[in-house]
């Protein structure tokens, strides 16, 4: 669909660009340098991604909380896409996510939407949004402010997306030029470079010529491989010795560290080598803030109108603490927890990622463990014996 189809037959006239408060521009686009193709920004993306991968949908609408978590969309299923949508969010700092409904309003699925430019537009006092696509031959699309749940990073100056990375650029730049510096400084070394001396006199210009010309072909090809020159009484060659200068280890570390800031995680992170302590805190930082904000945003989006003030309509994405936890710490918490009731067998098991038992909704209890109240009516049964 076109952007004027959108709004055929209505008037065409009426449709205006939307003004924000504080005179920002409403249009956004991408950043033009793709960080994507960045080792250390993949690196630093990826676990943020995998972690908020992990976590699942409730909801009392069953066919909804379904949607969200086996297939959200023809194109991903439920990990892929909040996968998707967290990278997204690193990248761009704002993702939308167009939440497609039927002819009765209900909803059918959420796409998130690979745009790199949009434009807030007023049309009749509705705020719509149209969106431009990297393959050219993909018409622009416009879509309703209402079926649309948007998740920002660094929400500062527009009132509809977040600010850009454009704070990282630098960084980005910088490593990338001592990346290169480095494989510069490889290949001028590795090559045998000097200056050849004839000792003849007052030889013609086409002689030096033919002389150089031929100790390169003899000695600084491919197939020279013993890395040996022979010279004659009548040449001289002094090597030049080249000393590149490059980016140090310690600086190059100063330079990743800085983009890990960035990104919120660090060297333990990246590598998988951390521990349940630093696993909660990562998770109480950087996944439970993008959750909660996502399950909000599409609460708030997919429940409308006289819907939201029902406290049953609700879309929770959770995501335990328990299933970032090491195998010693699950099988802790079963003995401290599970085993005095805390919580039942299967809330275990849902967190250890296992399907759920027939006869694990139930709470057990030890039985050297007893409610206060039992423990003193079984003393006073002691002492009146």
């Amino acid at each position: 669909m076109g952007f004027m189809d959108f709004f055929k037959p209505l008037r065409k006239s009426s449709v205006q660009r939307w003004q924000e408060f504080g005179k920002y521009t409403a249009l956004f686009s991408v950043f033009s340098g793709d960080i994507y193709n960045n080792s250390v920004v993949r690196s630093c993306i990826r676990p943020l991604a995998d972690f908020t991968s992990k976590a699942s949908a409730v909801c009392p609408d069953k066919q909804i909380e379904q949607i969200l978590n086996n297939r959200p969309n023809v194109y991903m299923s439920g990990k892929a896409f909040l996968s998707k949508i967290r990278t997204l969010t690193e990248l761009n700092n704002t993702c939308f996510i167009y939440i497609e409904r039927d002819d009765r309003l209900k909803v059918k699925g959420f796409y998130p939407v690979p745009f790199t430019y949009f434009e807030a537009l007023e049309y009749m006092n509705g705020l719509f949004i149209r969106f431009q696509f990297a393959n050219p031959s993909i018409p622009s699309m416009v879509l309703p402010w209402d079926d649309l749940a948007v998740i920002r990073k660094d929400y500062n100056k527009s009132d509809i997306a977040g600010d850009d990375n454009q704070a990282i650029v630098n960084m980005l730049q910088l490593l990338t030029t001592a990346n290169e510096g480095m494989a510069n400084a490889i290949r001028s070394t590795a090559n045998l470079r000097g200056i050849l001396k004839s000792m003849k006199a007052m030889l013609a210009p086409e002689d030096i010529k033919e002389q150089k010309d031929q100790f390169v072909k003899d000695y600084m090809n491919l197939e020279n491989e013993g890395g040996i020159a022979s010279l004659d009484a009548s040449q001289e060659f002094t090597p030049i010795n080249m000393n590149p200068l490059t980016a140090s280890y310690e600086q190059l570390k100063e330079i990743r560290e800085n983009i890990y800031r960035y990104f919120g995680v660090n060297d333990k992170i990246v590598m998988s080598d951390m521990t349940s302590d630093e696993i909660e805190a990562f998770y109480e930082l950087k996944i439970e803030p993008f959750l909660v904000q996502l399950s909000t945003e599409l609460t708030s989006k997919v429940y409308q109108g006289k819907a939201l003030a029902y406290e049953q309509n609700y879309i929770v994405f959770e995501a335990s603490k328990l299933q970032f936890a090491s195998l010693g710490k699950k099988i802790s918490v079963y003995k401290e927890v599970v085993l005095y009731g805390g919580m039942t067998i299967n809330e275990w098991r849902a967190a250890c990622n296992m399907a759920p038992v027939e006869w694990g909704d139930d709470p057990i209890m030890r039985l050297d463990a007893a409610p206060v109240d039992d423990q003193e009516n079984n003393k006073e049964s002691e002492d009146d014996k």
